[in-house]
């Protein structure tokens, strides 16, 4: 019997490497003369590791999971081979819910919505200041504070082709609405962008975790365009992230207003004393602060804490709703930024 169990777990040298290389496969190993020889535990499971790993290469169509699943609408549990849930009739395959599922695999699971803002408003503005230097070189600060401001400054020339908010006339905003949004993501100087980034780290997780990714995008590109709308119909040439970051101040403050407990009170203390400094700042003079994109931003935001639930989408509908305000907000976006190259490079040839 012992005999038996060691032929059935050896191994023959016989076509090693062919099986190896080509197949994968290899059960046993044999000495020259054909005296058979088990090979130790520990080579056995590597070169069964191995044999798995090559077969899977090589396989036309990988294995189909047999877990089940979760529906992305609903979060039903259902079948591993199912196309749509049986409890909201979501299809798995073409939908929002499952295009939102399949995207939040590449997304940081903490906050995608905020690193995800963090990271487009600071790689544009690197191209931003990279396009700045190739034009003219980097600008010269003047004295006092507002040297440090303009720290790292931005062409305004190269502002108004990325997208900056212009003054309200039919040559500009009302022929080019997509400037309403872009001019959310860009800055126009290294403090500008680092204060703001600063704050958004420091506020944007909490809201995100109470309202959920999806429309926590909602809020701050809703917020943002009704910022710049009301500083482009009072005439002013602006940009930057504060309308939108406003726009969070006024959801805090709306959400928390009536609330006894800890959390809720200490995230009211934090968002009383950004708008606070944020007031300060735009009275200083020199600083062009643009304190009606602040206001319009945070009108809008307080009105959107009003009308949202100030938690997590609960059932099936909610999902539904929030997924929608999500991809609307990211295809504004991208829609955006393509006018915003179209843009760019029109100038350029002209």
């Amino acid at each position: 019997m012992a005999a038996e169990n060691r032929m059935r777990k050896s191994y023959t040298a016989r076509h090693f490497a062919v099986r190896v290389i080509f197949s994968g496969i290899m059960r046993r190993a044999t000495r020259t003369k054909g005296e058979q020889m088990a090979l130790p535990v520990r080579w056995r499971y590597k070169l069964e590791r191995w044999r798995k790993d090559i077969s899977n290469s090589f396989r036309a169509r990988p294995a189909q999971s047999r877990r089940p699943r979760i529906c992305p609408a609903c979060g039903t549990l259902v079948g591993s081979e199912a196309k749509r849930c049986h409890q909201c009739g979501t299809s798995l395959t073409f939908s929002l819910a499952a295009a939102s599922h399949s995207l939040s695999k590449h997304l940081p699971q903490t906050a995608p919505a905020t690193y995800g803002i963090v990271a487009v408003c600071c790689l544009l503005y690197v191209v931003a200041l990279l396009a700045s230097i190739h034009r003219g070189g980097m600008p010269r600060a003047g004295g006092g504070l507002g040297a440090l401001f303009s720290l790292g400054g931005i062409d305004g020339q190269i502002l108004v082709r990325m997208g900056a908010s212009m003054p309200l006339n039919w040559g500009w905003n009302v022929a080019q609405p997509w400037r309403f949004l872009t001019a959310v993501f860009l800055h126009s100087g290294l403090l500008h962008v680092g204060f703001n980034m600063w704050v958004l780290i420091d506020l944007g997780p909490v809201l995100e975790e109470i309202y959920g990714s999806a429309r926590f995008l909602f809020i701050f590109v809703v917020t943002g365009i009704s910022g710049f709308l009301l500083s482009s119909a009072t005439g002013h040439f602006s940009v930057g992230a504060s309308a939108g970051l406003l726009g969070l101040v006024g959801v805090i403050l709306a959400l928390t207003k009536g609330q006894s407990s800890m959390g809720m009170q200490m995230l009211r203390g934090q968002a009383v004393y950004l708008l606070i400094y944020v007031a300060f700042i735009g009275l200083m003079p020199g600083l062009r602060a643009d304190n009606f994109a602040h206001i319009g931003g945070f009108a809008s935001g307080f009105l959107l804490g009003k009308i949202l639930t100030g938690r997590q989408p609960a059932d099936a509908d909610e999902r539904r709703r929030a997924v929608v305000l999500g991809w609307t907000a990211g295809l504004a976006i991208a829609a955006s930024f393509a006018f915003m190259l179209v843009n760019y490079f029109s100038f350029s040839a002209g």
